[in-house]
């Protein structure tokens, strides 16, 4: 009779820790699933003039495009924000850190004059180099993108229009 209550003790503890093993992987699911949900939702909206105020600022704005300038000091890491399609005028060029929603992190450099289309994105940037970057972003807004052409603009026009100085060539 001992025998079997042992057996049974020993039967009621496995299935203790069965039942204690599947609590923690549950509150460890829910627990990951809420941070991962807390860390990408909102970044998923986050303004970039918002959220880095100290390094971009809206220059522009109607009902096609956002135009935005954008100055990173040399180590300097931006917050974790979007843009809908957008395109980069290079005005000063360096090296940078991308880290993309996704956990994905490339280098690279941009030079000063590129123009980079993008499509939307959820991302923060880092300037790895020893100057400062500086940027005109035009983001391009839902009716924009609708199909109807603009006509091509001139990297000096565009500089001219926000009053900034001419890219070095």
């Amino acid at each position: 009779m001992r025998h079997v209550t042992q057996i049974n003790e020993l039967q009621l503890t496995g299935q203790a820790t069965t039942v204690m093993r599947m609590r923690f992987l549950i509150i460890f699911a829910l627990t990951a699933a809420f941070t991962f949900s807390v860390w990408v939702t909102p970044a998923c909206g986050q303004d970039p003039a918002d959220v880095n105020s100290k390094t971009i600022r809206v220059r522009f704005e109607n009902d096609r495009v956002r135009v935005l300038e954008a100055i990173l000091p040399p180590g300097s890491k931006e917050q974790v924000h979007s843009h809908p399609a957008y395109v980069i005028y290079v005005l000063a060029g360096g090296r940078y850190r991308n880290y993309a929603a996704d956990g994905k992190i490339t280098e690279g450099t941009f030079q000063t004059g590129d123009v980079i289309y993008r499509d939307p994105l959820t991302h923060a940037a880092e300037n790895i180099g020893d100057k400062p970057m500086h940027f005109i972003l035009v983001e391009l807004k839902s009716e924009a993108a609708s199909g109807t052409s603009a006509r091509p603009l001139q990297r000096e026009a565009i500089c001219r229009n926000l009053g900034l100085p001419l890219p070095v060539q």
